[in-house]
């Protein structure tokens, strides 16, 4: 095989399916990246058997081959070669040639014969959506998935298509997080659940763009993401996704708004005093027109208050601060509505068409102190 590149098309395919090289695995052929070059295009490819990229690359095909290369070396040596051409050479012991202006590596490779490919997935069941729709909802979710393996559910994000709406939720038994999405066109029914690494990879791969598209397919076991030149085949988390619907009550005895701003600030200034690790929570303590927060630690304490519109009943809770920061930060209104019932209830976080809802539970702030 020899192929002609240059660094920044070579450089970029490389480090789109790199997302899918595996830290750990027993099989030293997933610790590769694929280049295959049999055909028209120049294909490269990742796969851990869980998550897998393909990506198609720009390149001058002198002799049609294919090689698989030690993703990590792969990516290092190409990173560091000059802002030239590339040129790569294989021969029948796989020993391949990489060579830009005067530098020159000699590194050996595998058989691309022996490389688990991305299995082949029926693309009959689809929705679309923009590169930009896909990255910002990924973003204003993934922070509420759980990371720990006990409940597999948790790890992954319910994906729900119902006509023209795409809801996708998040969750790890602390707080829930939902996006709904107006859709372009009607689909019939259909609910997944995505694994949050699938997720974190692809909004790093996705330009962002309003006027990109991305084809997403559904089987019953995978789903698929086809955008630019790159195709992502994740497996799906198989089970039932968790009954949200009969934690969202709409009742609520307390209704506050506030600058979004305000609040992310003042709350972002009470973790100062708030060591990695402690559980300290913020304390909220809302009467007519003030809310006040107030934060005890070992390293001392704070309390301010910021104006506010209240509907109902004055009322005193405690929030974990972080649960807070992650929810406002990714909410783009200037003005929120908080919806509480007692200090015992989840509070919500929602606007008044529910395309976001925030579910945060408290915490005993008369134990935790």
């Amino acid at each position: 095989m020899k192929l002609i590149l240059t660094k920044s098309n070579l450089l970029n395919g490389v480090q789109i399916v790199s997302k899918a090289v595996p830290n750990k695995t027993t099989m030293s052929i997933l610790e590769c990246i694929l280049i295959d070059a049999r055909g028209a295009e120049i294909k490269l490819m990742a796969n851990d058997m869980e998550l897998g990229i393909e990506t198609i690359i720009e390149g001058n095909i002198v002799e049609k081959g294919i090689i698989a290369l030690d993703a990590k070396i792969f990516l290092e040596i190409v990173r560091k070669l000059p802002d030239s051409d590339i040129t790569i050479v294989t021969d029948e012991s796989f020993k391949t040639t990489i060579t830009c202006e005067k530098s020159k590596f000699n590194i050996i490779g595998k058989s691309g014969e022996d490389f688990s490919y991305l299995p082949t997935i029926e693309k009959i069941d689809s929705i679309v959506v923009s590169q930009f729709t896909l990255k910002e909802v990924v973003r204003q979710t993934i922070f509420s998935i759980s990371d720990n393996d006990n409940n597999r559910l948790m790890t992954g994000e319910l994906f729900e298509i119902n006509e023209d709406i795409l809801k996708v939720v998040s969750l790890d038994g602390h707080r829930i997080s939902i996006r709904k999405i107006r859709l372009k066109n009607f689909y019939m029914p259909k609910k997944v659940v995505v694994p949050g690494k699938t997720l974190n990879e692809i909004s790093k791969i996705l330009s962002g763009d309003m006027d990109s598209d991305v084809h997403i397919f559904f089987t019953d076991k995978h789903i698929v993401f086809e955008f630019d030149n790159t195709t992502v085949v994740s497996r799906l988390i198989e089970g039932d996704y968790f009954k949200i619907d009969q934690m969202l009550s709409s009742d609520y005895e307390t209704k506050v708004r506030i600058n979004k701003k305000e609040f992310l600030n003042c709350i972002d200034r009470a973790t100062l005093l708030v060591k990695e690790g402690d559980k300290k929570p913020i304390i909220i303590n809302i009467t007519d027109g003030i809310m006040e927060l107030k934060i005890n630690s070992a390293v001392g304490s704070m309390n301010e208050e910021i104006d506010i519109e209240k509907k109902g009943k004055d009322i005193m809770i405690g929030f974990n601060p972080k649960f807070l920061i992650d929810a406002l930060r990714v909410i783009e209104d200037e003005e929120v509505d908080i919806y509480l019932v007692n200090p015992k209830a989840p509070c919500f976080i929602r606007d008044a068409e529910e395309k976001y809802i925030y579910l945060i539970l408290p915490v005993n702030f008369t134990t935790v102190n």
